[in-house]
């Protein structure tokens, strides 16, 4: 039988912070960079690789972190990581020692979802299949078998969830040909990062409508006459029938991300995405109170479902942006997404960095597949970086990511690109 024998860990650190892809009004020169995690079994052909995604420095923190839990894995055969997968994810973000340091959230958390995220990828290739694929075609009492309820309970019961995935199985077929005939929704955050001039954002707003986007989302949050000022050139540029939504990056307190907000509503934006703390959900609350129709848009930086179970109780989150690599992998997303449909909040999944873009694709098709049943209405976040590192890059036709066909969860890296960008001994790093 097939059995784990090892892992390994890179530290990937790419140097975007020389573009200023990536900058906002609180991270001003983000080095995209990934823990890259590769297991290893008892057959060549048969490997899974997963990724938490960081800026730069302390990546190097959470592959040290991601080490921690090799022993629990080591020596299990693939069928046992399947059937256990939800008892062994529990073991982990239970761990009596390491749980201190979180619980659940921070780089214990992006450790547990690093391991995971290679573990599902490792899984969905013993099966043969696209992980979206995967997923949507398990039954829904396998599917209760890996989530988790505990602290969510008074939110979401087991019989709600079960019930959810339940009453999809009749339109599952339906929706997965029509989600590989049309594809789903993107909105591109591409154009418009902090650190880029105006010249360059009209040019890649112009671009980027030429390929099928009609949605952009642009960075603000340092100077409020400048934001003004340069979502009337944005709109003026894109026409008044595309989309636009902002991202402050937690830059404001309750009272500037009031003012900031109604001085934004003529531009009549689709949402506004992180005005302050990620973690004040009752500032949320009082900001929505006062800015009347706008949406806000938050989830990203929420360090687990518990979070999101207090934004979708409270209305204070009316756009729900879960992350690949800060939730705990599949285990705690289908958690998520399942309370955000309960509570009939649009999911818009947050793929700005590397790798993301690749996990995303997938979570958006089981969310449509399995869950929500809608995408006409919502879109998921893409941007235009990095991807040729990858084997198996995500396709975006027309704005449009196209479901993956390649086996697993679509994260390996290119050889090359591995040994270019390994940090620090990596060719590039060495050299600068």
């Amino acid at each position: 039988m097939t059995k784990i024998i090892k892992f390994t860990v890179d530290d990937i650190r790419f140097p975007t912070s020389k573009d200023l892809t990536g900058s906002d009004a609180i991270h001003t020169d983000p080095d995209y960079s990934a823990t890259y995690v590769t297991v290893f079994t008892s057959d060549n052909n048969l490997k899974g690789f997963g990724i938490a995604f960081t800026i730069g420095k302390g990546n190097d923190i959470v592959a040290e972190c991601i080490k921690h839990f090799f022993p629990l894995f080591i020596g299990k055969t693939i069928d046992e990581l399947e059937n256990e997968i939800g008892k062994l994810w529990f073991q982990c973000v239970d761990h009596s020692q390491l749980r201190w340091l979180g619980p659940e959230k921070g780089v214990v958390h992006m450790a547990v979802a690093a391991i995971f995220n290679c573990l599902w990828d490792l899984i969905a290739k013993k099966n043969q299949k696209p992980l979206w694929q995967f997923v949507v075609d398990s039954n829904p009492d396998t599917i209760m078998e890996w989530l988790t309820f505990k602290y969510i309970e008074d939110a979401l019961s087991k019989d709600e969830a079960y019930n959810i995935l339940q009453d999809s199985q009749n339109a599952k077929e339906n929706r997965i040909q029509k989600i590989l005939n049309e594809g789903y929704p993107s909105y591109t955050t591409a154009a418009g990062w902090l650190g880029y001039s105006d010249e360059k954002i009209i040019d890649l707003c112009n671009q980027y409508m030429s390929q099928g986007w009609r949605h952009f989302k642009i960075k603000v949050g340092l100077d409020l006459e400048a934001d003004v000022k340069r979502l009337e050139l944005i709109r003026n540029t894109i026409g008044q029938d595309c989309s636009i939504m902002v991202d402050a990056n937690q830059q404001w307190s309750v009272k500037q991300s009031i003012e900031h907000i109604n001085a934004y509503k003529k531009f009549n934006l689709l949402f506004v995405e992180e005005p302050t703390s990620p973690d004040d959900v009752m500032g949320f609350a009082k900001i929505k109170k006062e800015v009347g129709s706008v949406k806000l848009a938050t989830g990203e930086a929420c360090g687990g479902r518990i979070m999101f179970k207090q934004f979708l109780e409270s209305g204070a989150m009316n756009v729900c942006q879960i992350d690949s690599c800060r939730l705990g992998s599949i285990n705690e997303i289908l958690t998520v997404l399942l309370m955000a449909h309960k509570f009939d909040v649009p999911v818009f999944p947050h793929a700005g960095g590397v790798g993301l873009c690749e996990y995303v694709q997938h979570l958006c098709m089981i969310d449509y597949v399995l869950i929500n049943g809608e995408k006409d209405n919502k879109v998921v976040e893409y941007q235009d970086s990095l991807h040729e590192h990858f084997i198996y890059p995500c396709k975006v036709n027309n704005g449009n990511y196209m479901p993956p066909q390649d086996l697993g969860y679509s994260i390996e890296m290119k050889e090359n690109s591995v040994n270019e960008f390994s940090y620090p001994n990596g060719k590039y790093w060495k050299k600068n």
